[in-house]
C-alpha cells in the first residue's frame, strides 16, 4: 500500500470530519471538472468511490491499483474518446488541487478494465485505465529535498536547440 494515501479522516480529531471529507471530495472534482480539454469535449466521467468493501473490490482490478482498498476516497476516472491527454490533463488537475488541500493522492492504472467495467457499470466502449487514491499522509510533511529531477536548464532551451 502507498503509505501516502493511508486514509486519515477518523483521526483527526474533529467532529466536522465527516463534512469536510465530502467538502474535499468536491472541491477535488471541481478541479478535474475545471480541466482543459481538446475543444473542451469534455470527454470523461469521475466515479467517486467512498464505500469501504467498493474501494476493496476496486483495488483488485489492477496490479498497481491494491492502494485504493485503504484510501479514504478514490475517484475512477472514465474516459468518453480514448484521448489519453484530456484524461491525463484531468488526473492531475485532480491530484493537484488535493495536494493544495494538503490531501495525498497515489494513481493507480487498472489491468482489468473488464472486471472494474462491470463491477461499477461502466460502458463497454468507454477506457478506464486510471484511478486515484486520496488520503491523509501518514507521515509528518517533510522538507523538500533534492528528487533525482533534472535541472531546468537541463530540459528547457530557449528559442532553439
Amino acid at each position: 500500500m502507498c503509505a501516502c494515501c493511508k486514509p486519515r479522516w477518523e483521526n483527526e480529531g474533529n467532529s466536522s470530519s465527516p463534512s469536510k471529507a465530502r467538502k474535499t471530495e468536491r472541491d477535488v472534482g471541481n478541479a478535474g471538472r475545471m480541466s482543459q480539454s481538446s475543444k473542451n469535449d469534455q470527454p470523461w466521467t469521475f466515479i467517486l468511490i467512498q464505500d469501504r468493501e467498493r474501494l476493496q473490490a476496486v483495488s483488485g482490478c489492477g496490479t498497481y491499483a491494491g492502494h485504493i482498498a485503504e484510501a479514504a476516497f478514490a475517484v475512477v476516472l472514465v474516459d468518453h474518446n480514448n484521448w489519453s491527454f484530456d484524461i491525463g490533463q484531468a488526473a492531475a488537475y485532480l491530484q493537484l488541487a488535493a495536494w493544495d488541500l494538503g490531501v495525498s493522492s497515489c494513481l493507480a492504472y487498472f489491468g482489468s478494465q473488464d472486471q472494474l467495467k462491470d463491477l461499477l457499470g461502466i460502458p463497454v466502449e468507454a477506457s478506464v485505465e486510471i484511478g486515484i487514491s486520496f488520503g491523509y499522509s501518514a507521515e509528518q510533511p517533510r522538507a523538500v529535498r533534492k528528487s533525482g529531477r533534472k535541472a531546468l536548464e537541463e530540459i528547457v532551451r530557449k528559442e532553439h536547440w
